[in-house]
């Protein structure tokens, strides 16, 4: 690790990662209470916000177009200025509108700087390299998120919703222009494509990422829901479980990237699979709060484990492709984002438990598709 942290754009993306995940922490920490105490908006309202929110991720193929114009790594640190900006602003406009428009600022910071930190990280560090570094990234993301729920908890008593936004977005935003002085480019790295990339060999990656955005939706939209509905867990109670669950991966994160490195992706993620199938089953199952907990707890580890997907097209793809392919990817990944809530909830009012079933199965196809990887050198490229 040593060799990894003396490497210029390895500061870069810690430095701008830290900065984006604090952002997305803080607005969603305080957007709830915010948008109901100070702007009243209903629940409707807070639904479509929400909505609003994914559509970055699901338009983040543009970042292909976008570097034409700018280099990725200032495109990086740009993306992290919008993010600072949309949190600063949203005290500011405590209206629906007003909400519904720093969102989208806040969102496309924070998803396209998502794209260009996993496309600049499999650029400049190989197959070895790159498990350790996403495990590095999240660590320092886990400890950013503990010490922005602290901060948010000490300072919510003496402060208005507008001086917190207004604190952490400013943070954020020199932290982004840091970024604009930087130079950690190394001029030798092969050019990326300038163009949207979908290749027939690369099929396995796009449906792993498929099938990960819809169990991350899953997971994000239902599992909470579930304890909070069900098994009636307070704000506080689930606060512990947030500040747990980021104590965990600060210290777990390196060790899954290490893992990669010593097992390979297949044997991870039939791992990380397999464990899935019986958590969702288990959602169905359990019920005491307890279990509920560990079970939530389980699934936020397992969500880690998706950064095999991404080391698994750096070993299979050609390296001009990494830039168009993360954002392709990222696009794909946010699909499901757009109807899965949506029709979750029509499955929910039936019965929640087939919600989590249909977890299971997904998990299910997952573990099949992915004994179907096998590693191989870098292709030539393709013209």
């Amino acid at each position: 690790m040593k060799n990894i942290s003396i490497n210029p754009m390895y500061r870069y993306l810690v430095v701008l990662t830290i900065a984006s995940t604090v952002g997305l922490q803080a607005w969603r920490t305080l957007f709830n209470n915010f948008a109901v105490e100070v702007a009243g908006l209903n629940g409707a309202q807070v639904g479509i916000i929400q909505s609003v929110r994914e559509i970055p991720g699901f338009l983040a193929l543009l970042t292909v177009y976008f570097i034409l114009f700018i280099k990725e790594h200032h495109l990086s640190a740009l993306s992290v200025l919008f993010l600072g900006i949309g949190v600063a602003a949203t005290g500011c406009f405590p209206t629906y509108g007003g909400l519904v428009f720093t969102t989208l600022i806040m969102s496309s910071g924070f998803h396209y700087y998502e794209t260009t930190n996993q496309s600049l990280t499999l650029q400049y560090f190989d197959k070895y390299k790159s498990p350790l570094v996403f495990g590095s990234q999240r660590r320092y993301a886990a400890a950013s998120n503990i010490v922005v729920g602290i901060f948010i908890f000490v300072a919510e008593p003496f402060l208005s919703y507008q001086s917190l936004y207004l604190i952490i977005g400013g943070l954020i935003g020199l932290m982004a222009l840091w970024g604009f002085k930087q130079k950690p480019v190394d001029e030798n790295l092969l050019p990326q494509h300038k163009k949207m990339v979908l290749k027939k060999r690369y099929w396995l990656f796009y449906f792993l990422t498929f099938m990960a955005g819809a169990r991350r939706q899953i997971f994000i939209a239902f599992a909470v829901f579930l304890m909070v509905k069900n098994f009636h867990f307070s704000i506080r109670e689930i606060a512990i479980l947030f500040l747990i669950n980021n104590a965990i991966n600060f210290y777990l994160s390196p060790l899954i990237g290490k893992a990669i490195v010593r097992f390979g992706e297949r044997k991870i993620l039939s791992f990380e699979y397999g464990s899935l199938i019986l958590v969702f089953i288990g959602y169905t199952l359990v019920q005491n709060k307890m279990g509920i907990a560990i079970l939530y707890i389980l699934d936020h580890i397992f969500f880690n484990f998706a950064i095999a997907i991404r080391t698994y097209f750096q070993k299979i793809g050609a390296p001009e492709d990494v830039a168009s392919s993360m954002a392709v990817g990222f696009t794909i990944n946010h699909i499901s984002a757009v109807a899965l809530p949506a029709i979750g909830g029509l499955i929910w009012m039936i019965d929640y438990r087939l919600v989590f079933l249909a977890g299971a199965a997904m998990s299910l196809i997952s573990l099949i598709a992915s004994q179907m990887i096998r590693i191989e050198q870098h292709p030539q490229s393709e013209n």
